[in-house]
């Protein structure tokens, strides 16, 4: 048994990405201009009541050109709808009732399942009120602001409610580490993910995954469990090479979205690409821990054109951004090297849960930050007008690690990004944070002015 999935439903506009990425705690849902990218099932976890969900957003429900019938307006979201044990179903307070939320209504009675209207926009008593209309539909109400979070946490009870939890599942779930194998088409993914199968001879059956397209294949190593979400599929017969690259952008930002860490694959042969670029970033962005693997050194071994050392260089001048993250050179044909992945892999895993106490937090603060008299060091601000200083410091949470700065003086203007990289590179030099990006928030205190 998984954890529960709810799916998120509704048509376009009424902001289901929005109150999906505030359940979520993240930015997940895609924004794009490229059909099928805004539409795919975009996946996050809920963590409420001390329990955890599963939430799938499915994208605007658009009616058929022609008709406005059931089929052909839940043609994209049927699987998620089919596989979870709830539904909410987001509509528009201020634009109030529409002929498709009456279509709607109609095919959501038929399923037989929980379902929960989230009355979107109702920011003001008004707006709350005129939502009441939804109540003709038979389902639990909860008008509320995905924007602002308002009421949000009554839609969370009322669906908590309806599902059912195994504590078992929980538990096992807590101790997987979710790895991804992400990179441009042709690089060694599927070779790289069959080697370390085959080498290890401890597959447990593959599970199917939580999106149409992929297969989670869980795996046990030294004790430790790890769930190896596939990204097969980037290239199909028939697609041109520009599409193909797209493929591979969209399908590991799915991949992505549900992983801890996150295998790069670089082709030795052909080097860094702007592509292989792009897919970092996007790792970078998903808080995934990150291993640079770089596939097919036997092959640049046999010309003796390279060194390590020279490939390494040239891949952090094109990788700054990366400059964290470890670098291994492998042969996925021959087994070179492989077995070396998954411990750097728990490795990444251990330092994304780091939490580090406050006794050596105060120590870093007054050793990095603090100036050696005890006054504190000014920092410059975006803009370089005038200076603030940083208060103090707080961990705010982990996977991946995020730090609160608390200033005050100067502006309202953010902390200028090269202070920003040296806190974190200090971190970095004090804790370790091994493959892991680290999170750094700034809260600005305003001295309220005295009567």
């Amino acid at each position: 048994m998984q954890r529960p999935l709810v799916a998120i439903i509704g048509r376009p506009n009424v902001g289901k990405s929005t109150l999906f990425n505030r359940l979520t705690g993240s930015r997940k849902s895609i924004v794009g201009d490229e059909p099928g990218i805004t539409r795919d099932r975009i996946y996050g976890e809920v963590e409420w009541k001390s329990r955890t969900f599963e939430l799938v957003d499915t994208g605007g429900i658009v009616p058929d050109d022609e008709a406005i019938i059931p089929a052909n307006i839940f043609k994209q979201a049927s699987f998620a709808i089919n596989s979870s044990q709830a539904i909410i179903w987001v509509v528009d307070a201020r634009a109030g009732v529409t002929p498709l939320d009456e279509e709607i209504s109609v095919f959501l009675r038929n399923i037989g399942k929980p379902v929960f209207i989230a009355a979107n926009k109702a920011e003001t008593r008004k707006v709350e009120e005129e939502a009441a209309e939804f109540y003709k539909f038979g389902f639990e109400l909860s008008p509320l602001s995905a924007e602002h979070g308002t009421s949000v946490g009554d839609l969370l009870d009322n669906v908590f409610e309806a599902l059912e939890f195994d504590d078992e599942v929980e538990e096992a779930k807590a101790d997987e580490i979710r790895l991804a194998i992400v990179g441009r088409p042709n690089v060694g993914k599927s070779s790289i993910l069959n080697k370390l199968l085959g080498e290890e001879r401890v597959i447990v059956s593959p599970i199917a995954g939580t999106t149409r397209d992929a297969i989670d294949t869980h795996l046990t190593v030294d004790d430790q469990k790890y769930v190896l979400v596939d990204t097969a599929g980037i290239r199909r017969k028939g697609k041109t090479v520009e599409m193909a690259e797209k493929m591979s952008v969209v399908m590991a930002r799915k991949a992505l979205e549900r992983a801890d860490v996150a295998i790069l694959v670089i082709d030795a042969e052909e080097g860094v690409t702007a592509l292989d670029a792009n897919i970092g970033g996007y790792a970078v962005d998903s808080g995934c821990s990150i291993i640079i693997v770089v596939n097919k050194w036997d092959a640049v071994e046999e010309k003796g054109t390279n060194t390590i050392y020279e490939f390494e260089r040239e891949l952090r001048r094109h990788m700054k951004f990366l400059d964290w993250a470890p670098m291994i050179t492998i042969s996925a044909l021959t087994g070179q090297r492989v077995t070396k992945i998954l411990p750097v892999v728990a490795q990444a895993n251990a330092a994304r849960n780091l939490r580090v106490p406050t006794s050596q937090l105060n120590k870093f603060f007054e050793e990095s930050i603090l100036q050696p008299k005890g006054g504190t060091a000014p920092a410059p601000i975006k803009g370089g007008v005038s200076r603030k200083k940083v208060q103090y410091l707080t961990q705010g949470g982990l996977r991946p690690p995020l730090f609160v700065l608390f200033t005050s003086g100067g502006n309202k203007a953010g902390l200028h990004f090269s202070y920003l990289r040296y806190i974190e590179n200090r971190l970095r030099d004090a804790f370790g944070f091994f493959a892991t990006p680290l999170r750094l928030k700034e809260k600005h205190k305003v001295k309220k002015p005295s009567r």
